[in-house]
């Protein structure tokens, strides 16, 4: 599975041997933003939110793990907590934020799960350093395959922009495959994001 995806692209979760990927993490990193002034440098705090939304096969809303809603009713999905401020010492190159996904766990009447990030107090991505997102094999603490990569800091289509859609995670005769999206939206709030989800990307 050793691929990286570029926007718009599909792919099946298979692995190289033939086995079903079980279980995807998608890992959040950002840095505080600094301000010059006329008495030195400001940290200024980034409250980015990942988020997972679950959807039945009809389109329908089920569940949103979310920063107030850190777990799935059943344990299948799980958030790491809300991170308030970024990394204020430059980037210690962990994730942030990570969202895992189990999928043997998840409710039989799931068939897409979708990731979206928003920037909670509406700062500019194309402001906020070194911002990016990874979408992996393996778990918080082991990476075992990155599959999809978004460089949210130097890709000037995120500038003006505080919502996006990470990917869809989606289920097709009982396997699950993966769009990697990537796209900037114009929301500025979490119920929107999910709503252009709904509308645009299952």
């Amino acid at each position: 599975m050793a691929i990286n995806l570029q926007k718009g692209q599909r792919i099946n979760l298979k692995k190289e041997n033939g086995a079903e990927l079980t279980q995807a993490c998608v890992g959040i990193n950002w840095g505080a933003i600094e301000k010059k002034g006329l008495f030195g440098t400001k940290k200024e705090a980034v409250d980015l939110d990942g988020s997972c939304i679950l959807f039945d096969s009809t389109k329908t809303l089920t569940e949103v793990i979310y920063f107030g809603n850190l777990k799935s009713r059943n344990g299948s999905v799980k958030h790491s907590g809300d991170d308030l401020t970024g990394d204020v010492n430059g980037d210690d190159g962990l994730d942030n934020e990570v969202i895992t996904v189990d999928f043997s766990q998840l409710e039989p009447n799931v068939e897409y799960v979708a990731l979206v990030l928003n920037s909670y107090q509406g700062q500019d991505f194309g402001t906020i350093p070194f911002a990016s997102i990874r979408i992996y094999e393996g778990t918080p603490t082991n990476v075992r395959e990155v599959f999809a990569k978004y460089d949210i800091a130097n890709d000037a289509s995120f500038k003006g922009h505080v919502a996006m859609v990470m990917g869809v995670f989606y289920k097709r005769n009982g396997e699950w495959k993966f769009n990697a999206i990537g796209d900037p939206t114009s929301d500025r709030k979490l119920e929107q994001t999910i709503q252009t989800v709904q509308a645009n990307y299952l």
